[in-house]
């Protein structure tokens, strides 16, 4: 529906599936690495806390290294963002955290009886559930994300042509 959209991972389940691939005894060092490469300031940061972990890892856990490794551009798609949507985008949690209700109830009924019933019924659930939910840090910059404002780190960006007319009319 969006070609243009950027493609992100969610963390919690990628740090669940590195370390799944180390013994036991190292996931506690291997998480604290990991959160240091997803708590970065700076995609270069990131980078330099990844490299650092596949060093300690390669030679006896390659498979925990190249899981990391292979989605790591998307893991660091936030970047591009506003740093207010930051903790947002690193995790799925703002989306599966609704339709755990949903699930839940769904559970316990058994199903609902026809395609129908379900639909009403998931919908009723989250119709009432979105009362309780609090708005998304930075929500005001929602309109500026979907615009196409360009983010650095967290930071909007300046569009390109108003910095070249400044110059322009400096010089």
């Amino acid at each position: 529906m969006w070609p243009d959209t950027q493609s992100a991972r969610c963390w919690c389940h990628k740090i669940a599936n590195v370390l799944d691939k180390l013994p036991k005894r190292l996931q506690a060092q291997a998480k604290s690495q990991l959160h240091e490469v997803m708590y970065a300031n700076t995609r270069e940061h990131a980078r330099e806390a990844a490299e650092r972990f596949a060093e300690d890892f390669r030679a006896k856990y390659p498979k925990a290294v190249e899981c990391l490794r292979e989605d790591e551009a998307r893991l660091l798609v936030h970047f591009d963002f506003p740093a207010e949507h930051w903790k947002h985008l690193r995790t799925t949690n703002v989306i599966e955290s609704p339709f755990s209700t949903v699930r839940l109830r769904t559970r316990v009924t058994k199903g609902a009886g026809s395609r129908r019933k379900a639909l009403l019924m998931a919908y009723k659930l989250l119709d009432m559930a979105q009362e309780r939910w609090r708005k998304l840090d930075g929500a005001e910059l929602l309109p500026l994300v979907r615009a196409g404002v360009r983010f650095v780190y967290g930071v909007r960006q300046e569009r390109e042509k108003k910095a070249t007319e400044r110059k322009g009319k400096a010089a």
